[in-house]
C-alpha cells in the first residue's frame, strides 16, 4: 500500500511543480540592418551579394532605384518580376558581379535592360511565382 501512496504523492507533487512553473515568453528579434548598396540590385538570399546587370528585369526598378527584395522589399504586395536565374550563384553563376557601393554604368539603363533574358518570375520576397 505504501508503494501506491508514494506514486500518488509523487504524481501530485509533479502536477503542482508543473502548474506553478513560470511561463517563458518566446520573443525573437532579428536585426537585418540596411539593404546592400548595389548598382543593379542584390540577390534575394543571404549573404545578399550584388547581382550583375541583367539578373533583374526592368520592373524591379522605379525611377532607376531598385525596389528591393527579401527583408528590404518595398514594392506592392502582389508584385511579380522577371529574373534571369542563370546569373544566380545557386544556378552555377560564377561570373563578374559589382561590389557594394559601386555606381551603375551610364551605358546600362535600369528601366530597359538591354538583351534581358528573364527565365523565372519571382515575388519580392525571393519566392518563385507564377508568370504574370
Amino acid at each position: 500500500m505504501t508503494g501506491i501512496k508514494l506514486v500518488v504523492l509523487t504524481a501530485v507533487a509533479g502536477f503542482f511543480m508543473v502548474a506553478t512553473a513560470p511561463k517563458a515568453a518566446a520573443q525573437v528579434a532579428v536585426e537585418i540592418g540596411v539593404a546592400p548598396d548595389c548598382p543593379y540590385g542584390y540577390y534575394d538570399a543571404a549573404p545578399y551579394d550584388c547581382a550583375p546587370y541583367g539578373y533583374y528585369g526592368p520592373e524591379w526598378f522605379t525611377g532607376g532605384v531598385f525596389i528591393g527584395t527579401g527583408p528590404w522589399f518595398h514594392g506592392p504586395e502582389n508584385f511579380r518580376g522577371h529574373v534571369n536565374n542563370r546569373l544566380h550563384p545557386e544556378h552555377g553563376y560564377t561570373g563578374p558581379k559589382p561590389q557594394r557601393g559601386e555606381k551603375p554604368e551610364p551605358s546600362k539603363p535600369l528601366d530597359k535592360v538591354a538583351h534581358f533574358k528573364g527565365n523565372e518570375v519571382r515575388d519580392g520576397h525571393g519566392h518563385v511565382a507564377e508568370k504574370k
